[in-house]
């Protein structure tokens, strides 16, 4: 029973996530992108983080004359968090506060795009922030599942 569980668990995974490398981590959405971005901001007010802001590229592209598929950005975060981040190594700041682009691809897929927090730290050195980069990984996984799935 257990493999069988580790199985379903290991093919969820590989259904749900793109990739992980180039420090990016996508995940497959059930949404749309405006409905994926609703969910995300809705979750992310309940845990108390900020949002500062949500950027509809498609619309601005649009503005320029030009076309662009859906495309979202969502910036947030919570200083709670990112002090002491910065406390470790300065530069994360560039990098802060999170963002979310939520975005269709050619085929229609809606996608759930987030920095992947291990690159973050290799990025930065921030080896001294190791528990606080872990709570970062799974809160962003669980803002990611909230999000895209159904």
């Amino acid at each position: 029973m257990k493999k069988i569980i580790s199985i379903v668990i290991l093919s969820f995974l590989l259904s749900t996530v793109l990739l992980a490398q180039d420090g990016l981590i996508s995940v497959k959405s059930a949404h749309t992108v405006k409905k994926t971005a609703d969910r995300l901001e809705k979750v992310l007010k309940v845990k108390g983080m900020t949002v500062f802001a949500r950027i509809n590229h498609a619309l601005g592209a649009k503005k320029a004359g030009k076309t662009l598929p859906p495309t979202e950005l969502v910036i947030f975060g919570n200083p709670k968090i990112g002090t002491p981040l910065m406390h470790c190594n300065r530069t994360v700041a560039i990098d802060l506060p999170q963002k979310a682009l939520i975005w269709q691809d050619a085929k229609g897929q809606v996608w759930f795009t987030y920095n992947d927090p291990a690159y973050l730290m290799n990025r930065h050195k921030l080896q001294k922030c190791q528990k606080i980069i872990t709570k970062v990984s799974g809160a962003l996984n669980n803002f990611a599942k909230a999000a895209t799935q159904p």
